[in-house]
């Protein structure tokens, strides 16, 4: 007992119509690195609500740091060592470094507080950790890395012995991520225990030490990571073996839909041009800040531009709103999907005819059959797994939530429809039901746009790849020459 830090004993919890965790047993090993994985609605979250306090349990019993407990608030959990780091991070912007690393933790001289005292603490933390950032700076100044060094910081600075990360590489780069592990790696050299959540596996090989698998809320298996290959993962993960994990289908390339002639805007983009074809899927890859998603919201008519053309299906066009485009036939699943995609408080049904109300509207009042019929179709058609349509967004995975932003675009019919980053978040066995909906659009006709940091999903799904740099084109591949060599060093 005394090796594990933390050990759940037949963990249940449930919500209403599910069974989010079901009789869950396994331990963490006192400072080691333990990877929890799992497909989206696998138990992950919840488990990981139920440490720090946010959910109670129905069952079960938890042993942290050698003592039964029951946190019945986060800040219980937070006192007791634990501390999370959640995919969204929960810092103060306007304020300095060193006021969030202290945030709710202030040190106080004589009943005052000791502002000098914390910046000196605050600095010895990054120093520890071998970051250099000014804790004098606001946290809005910063990078999203650096962002979350200071989460990092915040969370061992509340007498942390168990750290939990939740996705945390999901915004960053590549370089950025390499700087991550360093501190992660640093922090478990200095005896800290860290409860590591990807849906990057090759992360997991790279970080941890054991690793968990959940499915359907029941633990499948703990192992050591060295015993395991990246095959028998994804199988204990999905429940069978999954062949290919990017299912691409070849389809001969058609005519031109969308073209864009020298587009500009000042300090942004850098005269863009690409073609876009029937039956294929164009891929843009490039480093975070490159452009990517800048292009897409030029197109769309979401950021105006200084000069350049578009043509659509051979003709003209100046989208002067995203509104307009929606009405000419594009469509966008953004790369921020609970927030940009989404209303998380409006049910599935209500989420898919958000852009095609009129289809619901019979003199000028909404008809919930008909809205509730549209959502049992999609819900239907794209195998979207929810209680019913009128269950909330919010409530649904990661996965199935891409799927309800994917439908409202179906429903819509649009033509063309822009992809950013369209598998964030989610788990192997959601991506490939991902792409294989998108090999479904171009079967169909449509033209797909994918954006993408993840350069095995760009080599694995694109027909063809622009590449971009500092707002600009930086090179063109087809499927057949692409090389993850060759898309870097056009990157750079």
């Amino acid at each position: 007992m005394n090796d594990n830090i933390l050990v759940l004993e037949h963990i249940s919890k449930s919500f209403p119509g599910v069974k989010a965790l079901d009789d869950v047993t396994f331990s963490v090993k006192r400072g080691d690195i333990h990877a929890l994985v799992g497909e989206n609605g696998a138990g992950k979250s919840t488990l990981i609500k139920i440490l720090a306090g946010i959910y109670r349990l129905d069952e079960g019993e938890i042993v942290f740091d050698g003592k039964p407990a029951t946190f019945y608030t986060p800040n219980e959990s937070q006192v007791a060592g634990i501390s999370v780091v959640h995919q969204e991070l929960k810092l103060s912007e306007p304020l300095s470094v060193a006021e969030n690393i202290f945030l709710g933790n202030l040190l106080y001289r004589k009943g005052i507080v000791d502002w000098k005292a914390m910046k000196k603490k605050a600095a010895e933390f990054m120093a520890a950790l071998g970051i250099d950032i000014d804790v004098d700076l606001p946290v809005s100044s910063l990078s999203v890395a650096k962002k979350q060094m200071v989460e990092i910081c915040k969370a061992i600075n509340h007498n942390c012995k168990l750290l939990i990360m939740d996705e945390p590489s999901a915004s960053l780069t590549e370089k950025e991520q390499k700087v991550m592990f360093e501190t992660i790696r640093k922090l478990k050299a200095q005896g800290m225990t860290v409860i590591y959540i990807s849906h990057r596996l090759e992360e997991i090989f790279d970080l941890a030490d054991e690793v968990t698998v959940l499915r359907d809320g029941q633990k499948i298996d703990t192992l050591p990571v060295a015993s395991v290959d990246r095959k028998k993962l994804i199988s204990l993960m999905v429940g069978r073996e999954l062949v290919n994990e990017y299912p691409k289908e070849q389809f001969v390339p058609g005519e031109v839909v969308l073209e864009v002639k020298n587009l500009n805007r000042a300090g942004v983009l850098n005269n863009i041009s690409f073609k876009a074809r029937m039956g294929e899927i164009l891929g843009f890859a490039g480093l975070v800040g490159s452009g990517r998603t800048e292009v897409a919201r030029a197109v769309l008519g979401i950021d105006k531009i200084d000069s350049g053309e578009i043509l659509y299906k051979g003709k003209p066009i100046h989208h002067r709103a995203f509104k307009q485009a929606i009405k000419e036939g594009f469509g966008l699943v953004p790369e921020d999907r609970k927030v940009q995609g989404l209303i998380q408080i409006d049910t599935v049904a209500e989420n898919i005819c958000m852009v095609n109300i009129d289809k619901v509207i019979k003199h000028g009042i909404i008809r919930n059959d008909m809205e509730q019929s549209y959502g049992e179709e999609y819900v239907k058609k794209l195998h979207i797994s929810t209680p019913s349509v009128d269950t909330e967004a919010q409530y649904l995975s990661g996965g199935n939530q891409q799927k309800v932003v994917i439908a409202k675009w179906l429903m819509q019919n649009s033509d063309v429809i822009f992809f950013d980053e369209p598998t964030r978040g989610i788990d192997v066995g959601a991506k490939a039901e991902i792409y294989l909906l998108m090999n479904d659009l171009v079967r169909s006709g449509k033209v797909i746009i994918m954006i993408s940091s993840e350069l095995q999903e760009i080599l694995g799904i694109c027909d063809r790849i622009m590449v971009m740099h500092d707002g600009e084109i930086a090179g063109e591949l087809m499927r057949e020459e692409a090389t993850q060599e060759k898309i870097l060093a056009m990157c750079v």
